[in-house]
């Protein structure tokens, strides 16, 4: 079968169990691993992409199936259908609140198995969207030596308070704080006019984290210089001009030199 009847032909497919849980990854390449967690609605092209640029740097790019149709492309009514299912979950829906949720046991648990398995200081993550602060749970673990954070989503910026919030416990909290002190950096992207990864958030990350918290923020407001649409939201993936001096190119490179350098160098 080939690449363009299933965009998903050149990674190989495993299973792995955790928690009582078990779900399957989708791997590819060589050298330490990097988690590459998918937004809604789930693998798009778009993810599976960014997964290739990370193997093409040297690195293990590991994709979890969360949700969703595996290589499916993405469009608004399958992001819905897919939103409805996951937030009726049981392993998400305490994502709305101050808790990092069932599932980021099961990929800390995954992270682990990578870095065991690939070597290296640790493993990368990444999390897009909906799961985009999937990363700051993940580092309490000291596994974790290089979290992304792109368009963090959740919880759902419903109201000042919540477009403030992360999605962590106190203690956890505590214990990325712990880590960002010494010396663990958390990276974050996100579109200037994004309403669902609202500025809010990042200065919350930036009080918490200090220095230790890198937020770069793309403009995209009305008649920005780059032609950054008022809708733009995924920097990775959808909205992503991988065009040589375009700004999301800049944020791509710097996400993959943020690995490279903590997991390679």
């Amino acid at each position: 079968m080939s690449i363009m009847s299933d965009p998903l032909s050149d990674f190989a497919r495993e299973p792995f169990t955790a928690d009582g849980k078990t779900k399957d990854i989708y791997r590819q390449g060589d050298g330490p691993a990097v988690i590459v967690i998918s937004e809604i609605p789930g693998i798009t092209p778009g993810v599976a992409g960014f997964a290739r640029k990370v193997v093409a740097r040297g690195m293990t790019a590991v994709m979890p199936h969360l949700f969703g149709e595996p290589g499916k492309e993405m469009s608004q009514a399958y992001a819905m259908k897919t939103l409805a299912s996951v937030c009726i979950s049981r392993e998400f829906n305490k994502l709305a609140t101050n808790s990092s949720g069932e599932i980021t046991t099961w990929l800390r648990a995954l992270a682990a198995a990578e870095h065991k398995r690939c070597g290296g200081p640790g493993v990368g993550v990444v999390g897009m969207c909906f799961t985009g602060g999937f990363a700051l749970g993940m580092m309490v673990d000291d596994t974790v030596v290089a979290p992304v954070l792109s368009q963090p989503s959740v919880p759902f910026p419903l109201g000042s308070r919540r477009k403030a919030a992360l999605p962590l416990s106190a203690s956890e909290l505590t214990r990325v704080k712990e880590r960002a002190a010494a010396g663990t950096c958390v990276l974050g992207l996100r579109f200037s006019g994004d309403p669902m990864a609202p500025r809010d958030r990042f200065e919350t990350l930036r009080r918490e984290l200090g220095d230790a918290f890198i937020g770069v923020e793309l403009d995209s407001s009305k008649g920005n210089p780059h032609g950054h649409p008022k809708i733009a939201h995924s920097v990775l993936t959808e909205h992503l001009d991988d065009r040589e001096g375009t700004p999301t190119r800049a944020a791509l490179d710097q996400v993959l030199e943020f690995f490279g350098d903590r997991l390679l160098g």
